[in-house]
């Protein structure tokens, strides 16, 4: 069972790495789901109702290959700033601290 979740992890993987299209990707990913349903796993089961819900949320990273991984991730840094700075009480300290934190101590030397 192990092997076929790693195989079917991997053809999905496969499928975003593939130089098509966004109908292309559509055809691909609903042959991909039919073959997991089909493997009888039910550790697919949440993932293919999200995949299910966001089908065209996600077919859109075929268009131009982008993610919101930056986005996140700077959110991210934020977030650790703000928890580690939670006694700043002026808000202009605040975002000086944010953008030290994002520009490095570079500005100072």
């Amino acid at each position: 069972m192990l092997e076929i979740a790693y195989k079917l992890r991997n053809d999905l993987t496969d499928i975003f790495n593939l130089d098509i299209s966004k109908s292309e990707a559509q055809i691909k990913i609903d042959d991909w789901m039919d073959k997991a349903i089909k493997s009888g796993l039910t550790c697919f089961n949440n993932f293919l109702s999200t995949l299910d819900t966001r089908m065209c949320e996600i077919v859109n990273y075929f268009i131009n290959r982008q993610t919101s991984g930056f986005v996140e991730g700077l959110n991210n840094k934020i977030k650790v700033t703000k928890r580690r700075c939670y006694g700043i009480l002026n808000v202009k300290h605040l975002f000086q601290r944010i953008h030290l934190d994002l520009n490095g101590y570079s500005l100072f030397t």
